[in-house]
């Protein structure tokens, strides 16, 4: 993944051991055997590990089901505490573990710890320390997927206009990799490179330099022998996209190796529109369902069909969950992706790994607690079974308005609905819910009336719908009314909305000129990114436009803004930017 990309250029230079550099020499001559592509199967070393390593490809990777990204640490740069994490200690594994997570992907950026002449060496102290890593991982009795990293963006991406010196650098660093690491048992993979991209290129001299990196990859660790020999190793697709034609081209590239011993790798952030809220995707609705299933029939047809293992190193969402800024993603809404990524992993047979940066986001890795409990219990029902959820996980309830009976769409995903509770308490059907063709359920208007109780805005009640199996799925019943907004005065640096959010939820922003032109930074689409544009302060009674959008206003010239909310309502606003002033005014539905 690529979501922190701060470098500092700052290399640590050191020597390596003799034997690593001498390897190095040899192969960047030439001077290295040719590749193996029928080695003994063997199981690990009972010493090292527990685990017997399947022979077979795909029966090794569904042994690493399910996995989990020890990410922005040994790939953050310059060094591992620098993007927010502690350093690593052998307890985070043993954490993970007793998650039920049967494999871990250790990212790692080798560029700040390794030499930008020839023959490109790494630093001796980082090479042991990520060493010291892998093994801890190893013996905790989890199979280890080890890569270059964040290398691809800083240097690798360089490869048209610096053919010989980028593959030489890439080649003499996993030619020393590979001297580490030879011994080590069959339980930890090799993976060429993460989200391979190449700059001023063509798509045809993309697919052949990536090709030309995943066979150099794979001689220099088939030619290094030991545990090398027959090691699983990982390949690729252009950026880890799970498009057709990057999937054929890595097709192609695995058959020609003609190696019983390697993996497709590619990765799933969800529709890109939902998954950062952009575009107005605000909802896990029918375009982001397909995109999901159609990248997974992808995998399927093109790799799994074939008896090609995939090895989907990273998933999640783009914009979620980020426990430091308003959430852009809404949470009923994520949990729906989750269970359906679980469920078409799956049926593709494709192993998952959860791309994890830390702190603020899963993980807490000083307390080695799960930053959101049901968020994970979500993601580890998706490992075996399907939940029933529905078409929202809000029901809003009108103050200004007389209470009426109200409702929400089941999507049952092959579970029979089996009630309604309020803690501990089971609603009556007919009496506090009706159900109508199995799927729609209404709260009738006394059963609201009581769980609404004193209305006062926001979450007066929180409901559980159960299902014959998986996770029951929460509904808050909560008091609304339509928000109201206010004229301000501020500069572009720092301007707020005055808003009274009478208990609703802000889901999106259009902005557009008078003209109908889309104004702001992202001119594709009228509707504006969540939190880069825009976002809610709840707290403090704003919506906060941020500097970036502001800026990319044009200069004197009226915007019509809409603020979208989750209850269905709609409000406009207008701002004007006259230099680095800026002026709003609301828009009554009479003007």
């Amino acid at each position: 993944m690529q979501d922190l990309r701060q470098p500092a250029h700052h290399r640590s230079r050191g020597s390596s051991r003799l034997a690593s550099l001498f390897l190095v020499l040899a192969v960047m001559l030439g001077l290295a055997g040719g590749t193996s592509t029928a080695a003994t199967d063997h199981t690990a070393e009972p010493a090292r590990s527990a685990i017997r390593v399947p022979a077979r490809a795909m029966d090794a990777v569904a042994a690493m089901q399910p996995s989990w990204n020890l990410g922005n640490t040994l790939d953050a740069i310059p060094h591992e505490e620098n993007w927010g994490n502690p350093k690593v200690t052998r307890d985070l594994f043993t954490t993970i573990r007793g998650e039920g997570f049967r494999s871990v992907r250790i990212p790692v950026t080798w560029s700040d710890h390794q030499s930008a002449t020839a023959p490109y060496t790494v630093d001796a102290a980082y090479m042991s320390r990520v060493k010291e890593v892998v093994d801890w991982a190893l013996d905790e009795g989890l199979y280890v997927v080890l890569n270059v990293h964040h290398d691809s963006w800083q240097w690798i991406k360089k490869m048209p206009a610096d053919h010989d010196g980028v593959l030489a650098r890439f080649n003499s660093t996993w030619a020393q990799i590979s001297e580490t690491f030879r011994e080590e048992p069959r339980t930890l993979l090799f993976e060429s490179v993460n989200e391979p991209q190449f700059e001023n290129a063509t798509a045809e001299q993309k697919a052949q330099l990536l090709h030309e990196l995943n066979t150099s990859f794979h001689k220099i660790v088939r030619s290094s022998g030991g545990g090398n020999s027959d090691r699983l190793l990982v390949l690729p697709t252009d950026g880890c996209t799970p498009s057709q034609n990057f999937m054929d081209d890595l097709y192609t590239t695995i058959k020609s190796l003609n190696d019983r011993h390697l993996i497709a790798t590619v990765h799933y952030y969800s529709w890109y529109p939902f998954s950062i809220n952009i575009a107005g995707g605000t909802h896990y609705d029918e375009a982001a369902r397909n995109d999901l299933d159609d990248a997974f029939a992808r995998m399927r047809d093109t790799f799994v069909a074939r008896d090609i293992p995939v090895y989907l190193g990273e998933y999640g969402l783009l914009g979620y969950p980020d426990h430091n800024h308003p959430s852009r993603v809404e949470r009923g809404e994520a949990l729906k992706y989750y269970e359906h990524f679980g469920h078409a992993a799956r049926l593709a047979g494709v192993t998952t790994a959860l791309w994890d940066p830390g702190t603020w986001a899963y993980l807490n890795r000083e307390t080695l607690k799960w930053t959101d409990p049901a968020l994970i219990a979500w993601i580890k029902a998706g490992w075996t079974t399907r939940s029933g959820t529905a078409s929202f996980d809000k029901v809003f309830v009108p103050k200004s308005e007389p209470i009426t009976a109200k409702g929400v769409t089941l999507n049952l995903n092959g579970t029979r609905f089996r009630g309604l509770w309020h803690g501990k308490t089971e609603l009556v059907e007919g009496r506090d819910y009706t159900l109508w063709d199995k799927t729609r359920l209404v709260l009738t208007a006394g059963a609201l009336t009581r769980l609404t109780g004193d209305r006062e805005y926001g979450v007066n009640a929180t409901l559980q719908a159960r299902f014959s199996r998986g996770l029951p799925w929460q509904i808050e019943v909560v008091t609304s009314d339509e928000p109201v907004l206010s004229d301000a005065t501020g500069r572009t640096d720092a301007f707020t909305i005055p808003t009274q959010y009478k208990g609703d939820v802000l889901a999106t922003m259009e902005a557009r000129y008078g003209d109908g032109g889309n104004a702001g930074q992202t001119d594709w689409t009228p509707y504006q990114e969540f939190n880069k544009s825009f976002k809610p302060d709840y707290p403090n009674d704003a919506i906060v436009l941020t500097p970036e959008f502001l800026d990319a206003l044009r200069d004197g010239e009226p915007v019509t803004l809409t603020f979208h909310f989750y209850s269905g309502e709609k409000l406009m606003y207008h701002v004007k930017k006259s230099a680095d002033s800026v002026t709003g005014t609301r828009v009554t539905p009479a003007s």
